[in-house]
């Protein structure tokens, strides 16, 4: 019987991405795709995902009322490395495994943080004179996918990296010349830049909170390619009301945008919305990875990628 790849997309995948992710399955009769791109209504994804096998998303929520409207649903994979729009409880809960795709945007999400990076450090092109990356002190709070390609492109600016993740080795670390910091609060102290790269769960939601941020040294700069969640909006317009040279960029504006930009917008930037994988090349290597994980996963049974083991 032919297995049902439903591809659901608020934001469409490019035209060059959906061809490869049919390339994929081309000599596959057992498989096809279908697309839902630009639905306005919940109830258009509902209707689509009943008879699927497997879905596709980007930013679109997998929620429990989706989940539960899947009738023969066996796996989910979110074309990008954040799962967090996923219910993995009700995924669990109906045996639905669910997936990411880490590394297939990494380079995306690390080349947008530079650019906000050199955005905010030469005064947003306004004119007023601005400062250099080279020789500062740029911190990776966590070192994954994203974090390693942040320290490649760092070394080129002549950035001094550091890097704290609980979950990789020191050795590792230093091994790709970072230098490894015992605690996040040493990473705060120490960099005049740093770059969230963490993912938004119930260990992380607001820990970025006033008093790792004030340790930062003048002219800090928090960057912020990661979630919305993970910091704290009371510590935010805390530390920009007690320091004038603090500066916050963010690829997700914070919920108090509105309030913050009015104050202190010589010292902001938001993108209009999440752009980290907004790149043809991510749009493309996310996608196919997707699909193939797909294909993996029932010819082989593999879950290399699962997120809810």
């Amino acid at each position: 019987m032919t297995k049902k790849i439903l591809v659901a997309t608020d934001k469409p995948f490019a035209p060059e991405a959906i061809n490869l992710m049919q390339g994929v399955i081309a000599n596959k009769p057992d498989f096809k795709i279908e697309l839902l791109e630009k639905y306005t209504e919940v109830a258009q994804f509902k209707a689509a995902v009943k008879d699927a096998d497997a879905l596709i998303i980007r930013s679109d929520l997998a929620s429990k009322e989706i989940i539960d409207a899947a009738g023969q649903l066996k796996i989910i994979v979110r074309a990008g490395a954040g799962y967090d729009n996923i219910d993995l409880a009700a995924a669990t809960a109906s045996k639905i495994v669910a997936m990411n795709t880490p590394g297939q945007n990494a380079n995306a999400v690390a080349e947008l943080a530079f650019g906000m990076m050199v955005y905010i450090a030469r005064s947003k092109f306004s004119g007023k004179s601005g400062s250099e990356l080279m020789g500062k002190k740029l911190g990776l709070h966590a070192y994954g996918n994203v974090g390693r390609n942040v320290a490649r492109i760092a070394k080129g600016f002549g950035m001094e990296v550091y890097a704290f993740d609980p979950f990789v080795s020191a050795d590792k670390i230093e091994a790709e010349g970072v230098k490894a910091v015992k605690s996040v609060e040493e990473l705060y102290s120490t960099c005049h830049y740093v770059s969230l790269h963490i993912p938004a769960n119930e260990q992380t939601k607001k820990s970025i909170n006033f008093d790792l941020l004030n340790r930062m040294p003048k002219g800090a700069v928090l960057v912020n390619t990661a979630r919305k969640e993970v910091v704290c909006e009371e510590s935010l317009k805390k530390i920009l009301a007690a320091r004038s040279d603090f500066r916050y960029v963010s690829d997700v504006a914070p919920g108090c945008a509105a309030d913050l930009e009015k104050d202190y917008a010589d010292r902001l930037y938001f993108t209009p919305k999440k752009l980290g994988a907004q790149t043809e090349e991510a749009n493309v290597n996310a996608g196919v990875a997707a699909v193939k994980q797909i294909v993996a996963f029932f010819e082989k049974g593999d879950v290399s990628f699962q997120v809810n083991k």
